[in-house]
């Protein structure tokens, strides 16, 4: 029974999408949700994220995270605006809905107020500025929930086999280190010892510490004996040419994010963001001739995760498009306030993005029926 269940979860791994794609896909989204403040759009958007968690998570405690998600994107845009009340906005207003009462302020602190006067204008101003942020912690909870993250790790580059080692082993131990201080507690009470208290912590935390350390070195030795950190040697013009693609294409990457994300930077944005994702690849490849290493059932990008990833891309490309062509209605004015309207082929173009409830691979629930709408 152990050989076959162990086959049958070597099939279900074989089968599975490639984690990679998950992220492409979600932070596709971010990239179009930057790019609206149409309300409608966004809500959509966070419709269609929330439709392929549904549809194809797993049961792992990972998968759980989604509505962690969601529930901290709601906090930031209740923070958005609570502080838009209370700090206000530079949007100049019309339709005064309340006047709070107003603290007066020294006159180093002018442009700064405390309550007064709260516009409709300001409070559409920062609803739909806060909807745009939750979008975006929304569409990385998708990632999170969809994506097996031990196997995201396992699937880096050479150049970045450390550290994936080290986030797996963390991820792998932590479990193990919440068992032990609910086990240790559950003894203490059994005994009638108290468990809460500084007293209680330095009782438990004491034994949880040696047994974490002794884990840590039963480690570090099965690793030692499996050759970890041993590195080949590279000639000193690779080691410089690698150091300089890598800072110099994750520079590239971060400069074209912030035009991707900002309006000033639109024209220069999306091929600076392409020369430091190639640079930066560079770097990793070079770098991985250091790390010369094999893999286990490597994961594997097949026809299914460039579809999956593929959808993403496309709305986040269609939206760029949408938001040069016709910037009124993926930005909808809030002076004067008036309704948005919801756009047909911008919101066309993020349905795209439920395709990969119906591409990804078949998942099942625990008593056999299917989890695919």
């Amino acid at each position: 029974m152990t050989v076959s269940a162990n086959r049958g979860a070597a099939r279900a791994s074989g089968a599975a999408l490639h984690p990679g794609a998950w992220w492409v896909w979600a932070l596709a989204l971010g990239v179009a949700a930057s790019r609206t403040r149409n309300p409608l759009l966004l809500a959509l958007l966070i419709g269609v994220s929330a439709y392929v968690v549904m549809a194809c998570r797993t049961d792992a405690p990972w998968a759980r995270s989604y509505g962690a998600f969601v529930k901290l994107g709601l906090l930031v845009l209740g923070i958005r605006l609570v502080f838009s009340l209370v700090f206000g906005t530079a949007v100049p207003g019309t339709r005064l809905l309340l006047h709070l009462p107003e603290v007066p302020l020294p006159d180093w602190a002018q442009g700064v107020r405390l309550g007064g006067p709260v516009y409709l204008e300001e409070v559409l101003f920062s609803l739909y500025d806060g909807l745009r942020l939750a979008t975006l912690l929304i569409c990385v909870g998708a990632a999170n929930a969809l994506a097996n993250p031990s196997r995201l790790l396992k699937a880096l580059p050479a150049a970045l086999y450390e550290v994936g080692v080290a986030v797996v082993v963390a991820m792998t131990f932590a479990p193990h280190l919440i068992a032990d201080v609910l086990r240790l507690r559950a003894a203490r009470r059994l005994r009638g010892r108290p468990d809460r208290g500084v007293r209680g912590l330095l009782q438990v935390g004491l034994p949880v510490l040696e047994g974490a350390l002794d884990r840590s070195v039963a480690l570090a030795a099965a690793m030692d004996a499996r050759g970890y950190g041993r590195t080949a040697a590279v000639p000193a013009a690779v080691r410089r040419t690698t150091a300089v693609l890598t800072v110099g294409g994750l520079l590239g990457v971060a400069a074209g994010s912030y035009g991707l994300l900002s309006a000033v930077g639109g024209v220069y944005g999306l091929p600076l963001l392409l020369a430091g994702v190639a640079a930066a690849l560079g770097g990793l490849w070079l770098g991985g001739r250091r790390t010369p290493r094999t893999r286990y059932r490597p994961e594997r990008w097949g026809v299914r995760a460039w579809l999956v990833s593929g959808s993403g891309v496309a709305v986040a490309v269609l939206t760029v498009l949408a938001a040069a062509w016709d910037p009124v209605a993926l930005t909808p004015p809030v002076t004067p306030a008036t309704a948005p309207v919801l756009p047909l082929w911008p919101a066309a173009a993020l349905l795209l993005g439920l395709l990969p409830a119906f591409l990804a691979p078949h998942v099942s629930r625990p008593n056999g029926k299917d989890r695919r709408p």
